[in-house]
């Protein structure tokens, strides 16, 4: 384990509540400065770094984490370590020979993408908690009768009715709406899109939905990279119209974009 400035993820959050930090999942300078005062604190080399020896001062009633083994792969994936959890970086190799991810551009622009679409890689599905100024600014044409109140934080009724009669779901009686509701780190949604996924990874994600945010969130992104053939425009190069270009087929409106550049910027400095 190795967290430190760029860190996040669920590792990061469990660092900061037990520090007694907002736990938002980034390790950023009030995370690094309170590791280094509870460093000085406790006699230890103050570098803002948390390794497995900090990690099990910190919890010592905990079993020390399994090594990190990364699985043969063309990319220099032990660089990452750190900067996106580990979990995520084990199944890059899979994901990568699966879905044609067979350059540093191609995973650099895919990492930068997952990554501000999960959060930083900490969530795996759609939030769909909406309040009624919420369903009204994102939602507005879902509503014409105007009836936000009734579905505002409703998760379950906002997505039967969004996600109805269209991406090959039922009507909102239905429930395939939140069944198939956005999930993964870049949330596939919709029955057809899950029937197709489920032809690729050779599991039933129609039956068993829930499979794409626990066992295959990244192959999801990638799948989806992929059959949006997305690929070529990844290829043109590193410059911001280029991460522009791909972050319009993830978000039309572009949303998010600096965050995206940034990332960017971080994973292909440690790629390349």
């Amino acid at each position: 384990m190795l967290l430190k400035i760029g860190s996040s993820g669920a590792d990061v959050r469990k660092l900061q509540t037990k520090l007694g930090l907002d736990p938002d999942g980034s390790f950023g300078p009030a995370t690094d400065a309170a590791v280094k005062a509870w460093q000085a604190q406790n006699g230890a080399n103050v570098n803002g770094i948390v390794d497995d020896t900090i990690w099990g001062l910190l919890f010592p009633d905990e079993e020390p984490p399994a090594p990190l083994v990364i699985p043969p792969s063309i990319f220099n994936l032990e660089n990452l370590v750190g900067h996106i959890p580990d979990p995520v970086i084990v199944q890059i190799p899979g994901t990568a020979d699966k879905f044609n991810i067979s350059n540093v551009l191609r995973l650099t622009h895919f990492l930068a993408q997952c990554a501000h679409e999960s959060a930083g890689f900490t969530l795996d599905h759609e939030n769909l908690n909406y309040s009624s100024d919420g369903l009204r600014q994102h939602f507005s044409k879902y509503f014409p009768d105007e009836a936000y109140d009734s579905y505002a934080r409703n998760p379950e009724m906002i997505a039967n009715r969004v996600y109805a009669n269209r991406l090959g779901n039922g009507d909102e009686a239905s429930g395939d709406g939140y069944k198939y509701r956005g999930r993964g780190y870049i949330q596939l949604t919709g029955k057809d899109n899950y029937t197709l996924f489920a032809t690729y990874i050779g599991e039933d994600t129609v039956a068993d939905p829930d499979l794409v945010a626990s066992k295959y969130p990244l192959s999801s992104a990638g799948f989806y990279f992929d059959s949006n053939k997305l690929w070529p425009i990844c290829d043109q190069g590193d410059t911001d119209d280029i991460i522009a270009a791909v972050t319009r087929r993830v978000n039309t409106a572009l949303l998010g974009l600096a965050e995206r550049q940034q990332y960017f910027s971080d994973f292909y400095a440690l790629l390349k």
